[in-house]
């Protein structure tokens, strides 16, 4: 679920028409689009590598683990106690587990000070934002991955629907390919954010309370050590950088190993991203967005950009409004929504946008950000097929 390359800010100032850092999907953003809700789509079989969700395996059962007494420790805190005694309840989770893995997180006040908004945040600018993303590291890594990965992305589109480039795209822009997944014990973050949520902004520790429920349960159903975890500041895990309730919830065992592994298995990786994109509303064949210029007259552009991301008028409804639409979108069977990318002091950049491209927005709530994984997939393919001339 984040990070300016994998670990460091949410975008927490989110919202369709604002720039935040990268993040995955779950991410606790102040936004004002409303949130899709997930469809209930079942997922093919495909032996012997069929994407399966989450089993429910039996509650990890384990010695206490040895507390560290550290000064910043929750070994000795009240309310680390009464959280821990909370989850355990609420998950099914044995108590005198939870407690122990509790006690051994540590007050990261590095996570304190990420989670803040930026002091200067600066003028929003789609033109410096795209160059974050769209730039030859990144696709060079790209190519690698798509050379390596081909026949997974294959599968991946064949089997949900999102397109191949849609996928790589997301990976890329979220961790760099895997380079960046984040160093941070994702039992310290989220407990640092339950507990120690820091004041002056919003208040998220609800949010990150949950996170952490979710984080021991997906821990105790995938006997993984929760100290060992690493992940963002956040507490976002792996290539895709999701939070653990979007793991439960959308993760996919794609390789087939029977284990979800979103940091080591790149096929869980690919195969998760797609579902999670699937599971939120993807339409198979559509584009994610048209050329547009918006009406000249002021009021009728307003009235067009009320709505932000969510696809909210016809095309028949744009063009009345004085919306000049590209040949392409006159026929769309959907709703559009004229989406607004702020470059500085140059004019805006403009696009209609699909289904598809509110569908990208769940997983971080940015037009920016959709429209960055949009351009790096693109780039990433068209490099991969020339290099293949």
């Amino acid at each position: 679920m984040f990070l300016a390359c994998s670990a460091l800010a949410i975008g927490l100032q989110g919202c369709g028409s604002t720039a935040p850092a990268p993040a995955g999907p779950a991410a606790p953003q102040a936004a004002s689009a409303p949130s899709a809700p997930a469809s209930a789509a079942s997922i093919p079989s495909k032996a012997p590598t069929q994407a399966r969700p989450i089993a429910a395996l039996p509650v990890l059962q384990a010695t206490p683990l040895e507390v560290n007494p550290s000064p910043n420790s929750y070994a000795h805190r009240a309310d680390a106690a009464a959280l821990a005694a909370l989850i355990a309840e609420r998950e099914q989770l044995d108590p005198a587990w939870t407690t122990a893995v509790l006690a051994r997180a540590q007050v990261n006040d590095a996570v304190r000070r990420l989670i803040m908004p930026a002091a200067n945040p600066g003028a929003k600018n789609w033109t410096a934002y795209r160059a974050r993303f769209i730039e030859p590291i990144r696709i060079r890594a790209g190519v690698a991955f798509w050379k390596a990965h081909r026949a997974t992305l294959q599968r991946a589109q064949d089997t949900y629907g999102v397109p191949m480039d849609i996928i790589a795209g997301v990976i890329g822009v979220e961790t760099i390919y895997g380079r960046y997944t984040g160093n941070t014990r994702v039992l310290d973050a989220l407990a640092t954010l339950s507990l120690d949520f820091p004041k002056g902004r919003s208040d998220r520790s609800a949010y990150f309370q949950n996170e952490l429920a979710q984080f021991l349960k997906l821990c105790a159903e995938q006997q993984d050590d929760p100290t060992q975890v690493l992940g963002s500041s956040a507490g976002a895990i792996g290539w895709p950088q999701f939070m653990p309730g979007s793991i439960r919830r959308f993760a996919v065992d794609f390789d087939g190993d029977g284990h979800i592994d979103l940091r080591n298995s790149t096929a869980d990786a690919i195969g998760s991203v797609a579902n999670f994109l699937a599971q939120h509303g993807w339409q198979r064949g559509l584009p994610t967005h048209y050329a547009v210029q918006p009406p000249e007259d002021e009021t009728a552009r307003a009235m067009l950009l009320q709505p932000d991301i969510v696809p909210s008028f016809t095309s028949a409804e744009m063009l009345k409004s004085g919306a000049t639409l590209e040949t392409a979108a006159h026929p769309h069977p959907g709703l559009l929504a004229l989406v607004m990318l702020y470059n500085g002091g140059a004019p805006p950049t403009y696009l209609a946008g699909t289904d598809n491209f509110y569908v990208i927005t769940r997983y971080n709530q940015s037009s920016y950000y959709a429209l960055a994984v949009i351009e790096l997939g693109q780039a990433v393919s068209a490099a991969a097929k020339r290099s293949v001339k």
